[in-house]
């Protein structure tokens, strides 16, 4: 009787959790522009959105910034922790703890903080500015996949390899970057996604006459949800499923292998 009262539970959550999902899935092949009638099969949404100028320079903006924030968050917060593991172990749990602030502190207390100073810089709004605040807020959430991995490291092997002749580049890459590789990708993947669905952040911190998908979709639903903005959704959810599935796979795949 438990387990099927576990079981009932974990549909419910489920049903929440993907129904909405599944619904604005299904009315992107809607012809109907109505969300209450069924207008039958079609794919003109998804047409009409390969020759949306708007939408196409929203989504370049949005992949650009997330990739490039994703790329050097990864870096500073990978190097960073790396850097941290000749501290004593009060002063990195005090770095830790100053890092963690970011995650918890509320988006539109962040957002309006780096707008503030970017004026104070002045700093025009627009793409750099966009890309700053990203690999800001993105930093912690590497450190925060990077660091166990970190304090797991058996360093002896790395100082055998420097007794053995090799140099310290070379013994780094061939003894601590591999057990630090599955720390990385979880921190890049989480920065991308963190990246691509920010909307408060990039609010208060795009300006003027730039626009990515979070800020073109909030202007969109004070004019009224267009059809094409539910394909373009439904593509966003399907690319980052199948990007999931490969991660979680390829290490599958590596073991069997071996």
């Amino acid at each position: 009787m438990k387990k099927v009262l576990e079981r009932i539970y974990l549909a419910i959550i489920l049903i929440f959790m993907y129904a909405p999902i599944l619904t604005l899935i299904v009315l992107s092949f809607n012809s109907s522009k109505s969300r209450a009638k069924w207008g039958g099969f079609t794919l003109n949404w998804y047409i009409n959105l390969l020759s949306d100028e708007a939408v196409a320079s929203a989504l370049f903006n949005t992949l650009s910034i997330a990739v490039l924030a994703t790329v050097f968050s990864t870096i500073i917060g990978t190097f960073t922790c790396i850097a941290m593991i000749g501290l004593s172990s009060k002063i990195r749990s005090a770095i830790m703890g100053i890092t963690n602030i970011p995650m918890i502190n509320a988006d539109i207390v962040t957002g309006i903080s780096l707008m503030l100073l970017f004026r104070f810089l002045h700093i025009s709004s627009g793409f750099t500015t966009i890309l700053l605040a990203h690999i800001t807020f993105n930093i912690p959430f590497v450190m925060l996949s990077v660091m166990p991995r970190v304090r797991n490291i058996n360093f002896y092997v790395y100082e055998a390899a420097l007794d053995l002749g090799a140099s310290r580049p070379y013994a780094f890459i061939k003894t601590i970057l591999p057990d630090l590789v599955p720390g990385i990708i979880s921190g890049a993947l989480m920065a991308f996604t963190m990246s691509l669905d920010d909307f408060i952040i990039t609010y208060f911190t795009k300006g003027s006459g730039f626009e990515t998908l979070s800020t073109l979709i909030y202007n969109e639903v004070k004019r009224g949800i267009q059809p094409e903005i539910y394909a373009l959704s439904a593509l966003i959810f399907i690319v980052v499923l199948v990007l999931l599935m490969i991660v979680y796979r390829a290490p599958q795949a590596k073991t069997k292998e071996k």
